[in-house]
């Protein structure tokens, strides 16, 4: 059977197939219409941004959530009063933005005593300022006064007065090589390190450290007795082996553990 001529194939359409039926639609799905936000929409828009400009106002522009008071904990030796005037919050201010930094950093400046402190918001109308002092562990003797020298070296204190069971520090270096290749800070910071790993019975009884050079430091104890530490280096076998040796012949009057595996005593 014969084909279809040249004039049927040319009035077919481009839509139609081959069978002369019509091609499926090759148009995408319809455009969507775009819908406005409806009014219910609209009004919590509206209540989400007046609670926003609320809520600001009320921290910022309000007289409701303003600083009115100070308080202030942990203190020993510093007052209260001494802190809260060196910390300067700015009373009225929102308490919002205060400034917490900038006020540990003034009580750091003003206050060596301070070691640590917290700064923090008392709503709706404090500011709480939680101190943390620093202890001394040993003092310098400077004339008639006394520097306080914490667990860190840190000299951060001239008082009147001794506190009590501090033991005293000598720096007696000045002809010392130690001097010249440590340093006096050095020097000090090893002589707190001795003093922190002392047993607790010797420590309480510990009335002066002196620091000759690196490798010479002494204590004097309480009824007369001396210690030869020797070297900041192996605290803790030098503090078992004073410990021992105590034990060992209690009414000594001299103790050398600068080499802690052969301690010896003498005197009596």
């Amino acid at each position: 059977m014969a084909g279809p001529t040249t004039a049927e194939r040319g009035a077919r359409r481009p839509s139609d197939g081959a069978d002369g039926s019509p091609l499926p639609s090759r148009q995408g799905p319809p455009a969507r219409r775009l819908r406005l936000p409806g009014r219910r929409a609209l009004l919590i828009a509206s209540a989400v941004i007046v609670l926003l400009a609320g809520g600001i106002w009320t921290l910022y522009g309000s007289e409701w959530l303003r600083v009115e008071r100070v308080t202030t904990t942990g203190t020993e030796v510093l007052t209260p009063g001494e802190v809260e005037a060196a910390a300067a919050v700015p009373i009225k201010t929102p308490l919002i933005s205060v400034d917490t930094d900038a006020i540990e950093a003034r009580l750091r400046h003003k206050l060596p005593r301070i070691d640590s402190v917290d700064v923090v918001r008392s709503w709706p109308h404090g500011i709480g300022l939680r101190v943390t002092e620093r202890k001394p562990v040993l003092l310098f003797e400077k004339g008639a006064k006394f520097i306080e020298v914490d667990a860190k070296g840190v000299r951060f204190a001239t008082v009147d007065k001794a506190p009590k069971a501090v033991p005293l520090l000598e720096l007696a270096v000045d002809q010392s090589p130690s001097l010249r290749r440590f340093g006096a800070d050095r020097l000090l910071v090893e002589a707190v390190r001795v003093r922190g790993e002392l047993p607790g019975k010797v420590a309480a009884d510990t009335r002066t450290v002196t620091v000759r050079s690196y490798d010479f430091i002494t204590l004097e104890l309480s009824r007369d007795r001396t210690v030869v530490w020797g070297s900041p280096e192996e605290g803790e076998a030098k503090a078992r082996a004073l410990t021992a040796l105590m034990k060992a012949a209690p009414k000594a009057r001299h103790f050398d553990v600068s080499a802690p595996t052969a301690p010896a005593a003498s005197g009596s």
